[in-house]
């Protein structure tokens, strides 16, 4: 393991690993809060791949790992494989978009470690292809996000399905509600560690805002980049029409633009991960579910081109960039009718984000938020309803 981590160059533990790792190796049932790029998956890994390491080559599986999203299957599956060195330990990602029939193969061969969408594993289960009779441990990993968009049912179904005797591991960003709930009710007196600065967006980030007409957000866009020239950067967009329609106007304008979200073939996602990893694409439009798989050292930039819709996305959307410890700014497009969105974010980080302005660009007053915000949770107003003709004479009628 040693000389796995020298030639991976790790040469020290950052706090979620100093922490997780030696709870882990004794067995405990661990819930670990740490922000994105601290080494989580390290964490978990280790302690996985030292209790394994000395043992046998068998076809059971011996340690699930549950992940929201394919990108994140493969880079978890790719870490791991990385950490395993010269040892026996074979970790294999199983996730939809890609043929069952190849997934079933590697199963068949044997992996003491699966990594693993929560549809697919249950896909594997019901065709007898994914045994657990055997399972040791279950690490759920970005817990919040997967019960974000809607894979709750499924985890439940998996960890029914589980031995009782199991470790369980639950590593997230945020601990809201109902993650808490679901640990309680599937975990043995769990152990909660909390790597999470205060501030909760990292110090290390630069985070403005920019103040705009919605129709001047893509020349905005364009100025910002000129003016920034990052080495990479993602653009995140709330809807994947929006996500198609930026990546192809920057295309046309930028070379090495490209989009991704969860409308493309699983192909055409790994070739842009791919190209996006080895520097080939250099402007990245993605969405909010695509974009937590991303974890790329290189991103200097982030830029919400549309303000996200939940103040847990603007914290997973900023931690893109900054990883590990490195700098990394933040740009935050905000019409005038979204006062109480940016009020909400700067409430949920405990941080005033600054105001930018570009030379040459109309700029427009900062958006006032137009109701009480002591909430944080407190929901935007809802628009008034405008009463043509023609609902007049329905309300008549009625």
């Amino acid at each position: 393991m040693l000389e796995a981590l020298a030639d991976a160059g790790y040469q020290e533990p950052t706090p979620v690993q100093a922490g997780v790792i030696p709870m882990a190796l004794k067995g405990r049932d661990l819930m670990g809060q740490a922000r994105t790029g601290t080494g989580k998956t390290a964490a978990f890994g280790i302690p996985l791949l030292e209790k394994f390491a000395d043992r046998e080559k068998r076809s059971e599986t011996a340690a699930l790992i549950l992940v929201p999203t394919r990108e994140l299957a493969v880079q978890v599956r790719d870490e791991l494989t990385k950490l395993a060195g010269r040892s026996k330990v074979t970790t294999v990602a199983v996730y939809g978009g890609k043929p069952i029939r190849g997934q079933i193969e590697h199963l068949r061969r044997g992996a003491e470690i699966v990594v693993g969408t929560p549809g697919r594993v249950i896909d594997l289960i019901d065709r007898r292809a994914l045994n657990l009779s055997a399972l040791e441990c279950v690490v759920l990993d970005e817990a919040d996000r997967m019960l974000d968009i809607g894979f709750r049912p499924d985890i439940e179904k998996i960890l029914r399905r589980c031995p009782q005797s199991r470790q369980t591991l639950l590593l997230s960003a945020t601990i809201p509600p109902p993650v808490k709930r679901l640990a309680e009710r599937y975990m043995y007196e769990p152990e909660m560690l909390d790597f999470s600065p205060q501030d909760v967006a990292v110090e290390t980030i630069e985070q403005f805002y920019f103040t705009v007409d919605p129709r001047q957000k893509f020349d905005l866009l364009m100025k910002l980049i000129e003016r920034e020239d990052p080495k990479q950067a993602i653009v995140f967009c709330r809807t994947k029409k929006g996500t198609d329609r930026v990546g192809t106007r920057l295309s046309r304008k930028l070379k090495g633009a490209a989009v991704i979200h969860g409308d493309l073939q699983q192909r055409q996602r790994d070739r842009v991960m791919a190209d996006f990893r080895a520097g080939k694409v250099r402007f990245l439009a993605a969405t909010d579910v695509v974009g937590r798989g991303i974890d790329v050292s290189g991103i200097s930039h982030i830029i919400n081109f549309d303000i996200p819709e939940f103040c847990d996305d603007y914290v997973h959307r900023v931690g893109r960039t900054g990883r590990m410890g490195r700098e990394g700014v933040a740009y935050t497009f905000v019409s005038p009718e979204e006062g109480n969105q940016l009020t909400r974010i700067e409430m949920r980080i405990n941080r005033l984000l600054v105001r930018d302005e570009i030379p040459g660009f109309l700029a427009i007053p900062k958006p006032e938020p137009t109701e009480d915000l002591n909430q944080p949770d407190a929901e935007p107003p809802k628009p008034k309803p405008v009463f043509g003709k023609r609902t007049r004479r329905i309300r008549r009628a009625l």
